[in-house]
């Protein structure tokens, strides 16, 4: 699984740069746009393995984040935004305390829904600053990137790659709204494919098929209040009136950190690639003392005996120590 992971890297990074560029590129140079939080911590070691492989990355952050800081591996160019770093942490920590309240669910929704225009509000802002920075947008022009790496959750990536006329490779978990579908005219029958939190089967009763018909109509508020702004500022920009599924259908390439494994199966499109574990960290195995300790908690006898018979059958080098070695445990 480790050798898996680090030769889904090594492809990803070669990935990012050929396939939009349509060569083999050396040196090649990445604009980086990340979506703030974790979703920067799983794109981080992306850009990781990009600079090993002797690409250079720069990574567009404000002033004021949560994760982005300068590291070895790429450069950071920093923009002024029109909030603080107190007003930044205080909106994060509200939300996290939002996660541990419990209430009614009809004030849960309403709490969500408060926080949320905040939130969309602060980062429209954000996108604002960027791309209305026309120092930063002149270097950036003059910079001759050949691929902008983003996670379109955080649209202000997208519309800048459309902006300077740069292609555009998506690094993303999911969008809300189904607008990945939309974008890659990708076939997304309600029929077949359950929806974001409607906990249905891939194998649906009719009410069911209603229900994940409907369901996702609460979604479309949110994605109005959070996305509406980055249509606005894109056609301001580009001078002609756009929609956000038609900036987003400029992605060249769609990297899903997803898999068939953790999702149902669903229809896709030859530009969406399926990358799931590409953020998981390499961890060593267990000792044959904490597999032993688990089936037994979890087996009947007669297969336990069994099981000891083909743990037998390692190599030596295969025992790693007990439990309490690898994890402070005294089991």
């Amino acid at each position: 699984m480790a050798l898996g992971l680090q030769l889904r890297r090594q492809v990803l990074a070669e990935l990012l740069l050929c396939v939009c560029v349509g060569r083999w590129a050396e040196a090649g140079k990445v604009l980086v746009v990340p979506m703030e939080g974790s979703h920067w911590l799983s794109m981080r070691e992306v850009v990781r393995e990009l600079h090993t492989r002797g690409h250079q990355s720069v990574v567009i952050a404000p002033e004021v984040n949560m994760h982005i800081k300068a590291e070895d591996f790429f450069t950071v160019k920093a923009y002024a935004v029109p909030y603080t770093q107190d007003k930044f942490d205080s909106l994060v920590k509200t939300h996290e305390q939002l996660l541990f309240e419990r209430v009614h669910f009809v004030t849960m929704f309403l709490k969500t829904m408060a926080s949320l225009k905040t939130a969309s509000l602060l980062f429209a802002r954000s996108c604002e600053a960027l791309l209305y920075n026309k120092d930063l947008i002149r270097d950036l022009n003059a910079s001759s990137f050949d691929v902008v790496l983003t996670d379109p959750v955080y649209p202000c990536g997208a519309v800048l790659a459309k902006y300077l006329s740069i292609p555009a490779v998506f690094f993303l978990r999911f969008i809300p709204c189904d607008l990945d579908a939309e974008a890659t005219a990708c076939p997304n029958p309600f029929s077949y494919v359950p929806r974001l939190l409607t906990k249905n089967p891939d194998h649906m009763a009719f009410f069911q098929r209603v229900k994940n018909m409907l369901y996702p109509l609460a979604l479309k508020y949110i994605c109005l209040v959070a996305f509406t702004p980055y249509a606005q500022m894109a056609s301001e920009l580009l001078q002609r009136e756009v929609s956000l599924g038609e900036i987003l259908a400029s992605g060249s390439v769609w990297l899903f950190r997803r898999d068939f494994v953790m999702d149902y199966p669903r229809p896709i499109m030859p530009n969406m690639v399926f990358i799931g574990g590409i953020n998981c960290a390499n961890r060593k195995p267990l000792s044959q003392v904490c597999t032993a300790a688990f089936i037994q908690s979890v087996l009947p006898v007669e297969h336990i005996l069994l099981i000891k018979d083909i743990l037998k059958t390692f190599p030596p080098h295969c025992k790693v120590g007990p439990c309490s070695e690898m994890d402070g445990s005294n089991h």
